[in-house]
């Protein structure tokens, strides 16, 4: 909550005691004053930190309070007897407006991102790639070829003016609210929340170069929610690149103003037969990892400077990592076959294509939600779903024997990978959205069970500790002490043993 929206949401619960506190005659100095005080810190507030919808309220009564008072001050009459229930009725009007107040405020605040513990700063740079090679499959007229939004996060030289902002793009916040079902101005605030990067920065000499890690969003999310962990991982030394994969992002800007929205949100629907389901999320995913190559060769072609950036001979090819949340965490796991690409991280997602390659024979960490880890743990030992929990659930027998076929090699290829030096964990307290940065835009959020009981800066504090250790581990050959078991350090972390 930012200093002077509080002083103003304050001014105004100063205003409604004093007139309820003081009589008529005694109170018109009093009120004009702290009405004076009022407007000020209005002035200020809009000034300094900007409006937004969630205080509307505040900016009303303030406006009206200083009318009134002012007019009761300096008019020659008297002060008219005002009938008691319309004054009650007022007053109970005021009480309600400040009560709706601070429930939006506690519910959407202007939030701080977690600063990054690395030593160097941060810069970050956004890319336009054009696949000619690829047509654009997802979208309705089917006529333009595949396009990619990418940000990279860097270790930067000393930043020098503003933080870049937390949103690169502000319009696309009413599609990201229409995706969780609210109104479209309700995320506008998000617009004045900072991230720890400058743009454009000059990318800092300390180093000859720096591994390179690619980051996959989830299904209708966006490349900034994972603005904390990219701005962690390069603070300690990585180039992070966060692929806002087309029509599967709740919204992308393109560089000409264009805006794509999620067209894919029906591949995920349990209505659909299980095995047609499982071959169109296949398909996606095969877009998903096709990207991820893509990008990759743009990287190339950035690093000789074919394409124009500060990242010029400054990304070590050699040491590739990836990552991803959700069906972003599969593409990862999917996109490391590709031999550039020597180790990765899936963030509590399900993997697809089981069935089109043989295992994976590269250490891969997953880091898992207790939720999704109570399923895997079903399907391990056995159990099955009596009929009443089949209804709880809303499905059906023959749906959920297919989802433990399908978890069964999906277990197998995590034992595959943690044979070739990975590991299996989850943390408790945590939902699916507690990888993203969607757990710090809304406490509501824990209450809705979108996110678990873990507080969103422990989840993010002891998620960046485990990637960066593991990427380390194999990108920079230090490290990995994480990977050896549990650690005190860490005590909501649990290993998850598949080799028994």
């Amino acid at each position: 909550m930012r200093l002077f929206e509080l002083l103003l949401f304050l001014s105004n619960i100063g205003l409604f005691a004093l007139t309820v506190l003081l009589t008529k005659g005694r109170r018109r100095i009093p009120v004009f004053v702290a009405s004076g005080i009022a407007t000020l810190l209005l002035v200020i507030h809009w000034t300094v930190e900007g409006y937004r919808v969630q205080l509307l309220f505040p900016y009303c009564i303030t406006i009206l309070f200083l009318a009134v008072s002012g007019y009761s001050l300096f008019k020659k009459n008297g002060p008219k007897k005002i009938p008691r229930f319309i004054s009650g009725a007022a007053y109970t009007a005021l009480a309600v407006m400040l009560a709706i107040t601070a429930v939006l405020m506690y519910a959407f605040p202007v939030f701080k991102l977690p600063e990054p513990t690395g030593e160097f700063k941060v810069g970050t740079q956004t890319f336009h790639f054009v696949d000619t090679s690829r047509k654009e499959i997802f979208d309705e007229t089917r006529e333009g070829n595949r396009e990619l939004m990418v940000q990279v996060w860097y270790p930067a030289q000393a930043g020098t003016g503003k933080y870049a902002p937390f949103i690169p793009e502000p319009r696309i916040l009413r599609y990201m609210a229409a995706d969780y079902g609210l109104p479209g101005f309700t995320l506008g605030h998000l617009r004045y929340v900072s991230s720890h990067t400058y743009s454009e920065a000059e990318a800092s000499s300390a180093q000859t170069s720096y591994p390179l890690i690619l980051v996959n969003p989830g299904n209708g999310s966006s490349r900034f929610l994972h603005t904390s962990q990219a701005e962690y991982l390069a603070s300690h030394g990585y180039i992070v690149a966060v692929i806002d994969h087309t029509y599967n992002t709740f919204a992308t800007e393109f560089p000409d103003g264009r805006i794509t929205t999620s067209t894919t949100n029906d591949l995920f629907s349990p209505g659909n037969d299980y095995r047609t389901g499982r071959e169109i999320r296949d398909k996606l995913g095969k877009v998903l990892t096709e990207d991820v190559t893509f990008v990759l060769d743009q990287f190339g072609l950035i690093q000789s400077g074919q394409i124009p950036s500060q990242l010029q001979g400054k990304l070590d090819l050699g040491h590739v990592g990836g990552f991803g949340h959700s069906i972003g965490g599969a593409t990862a796991y999917d996109a490391a076959y590709d031999p550039r690409i020597a180790v990765g991280i899936d963030l509590d997602g399900g993997l697809y294509r089981l069935r089109d390659r043989e295992g994976l024979r590269k250490p891969f960490l997953f880091i898992n939600s207790e939720s999704y880890t109570e399923k895997l743990k079903r399907v391990m030992d056995n159990q099955v779903y009596t009929d009443a929990e089949l209804q709880r659930m809303g499905s059906t027998r023959e749906w959920e024997d297919q989802v433990t076929e399908d978890k069964k090699l999906e277990l197998e290829r995590m034992r595959e990978t943690v044979g070739a030096g990975g590991q299996v964990l989850y943390i408790e307290n945590t939902e699916h959205l507690n990888f993203t940065d969607v757990q710090f835009i809304s406490p509501i959020f824990k209450r809705l069970g979108i996110t678990g009981k873990i507080k969103p800066e422990r989840a993010d504090s002891v998620i960046n500790a485990y990637m960066l250790d593991f990427f380390d581990m194999y990108l920079k050959n230090q490290g990995g002490i994480f990977m050896k078991g549990p650690d005190s350090r860490f005590p909501e972390v649990k290993f998850v043993n598949l080799l028994s």
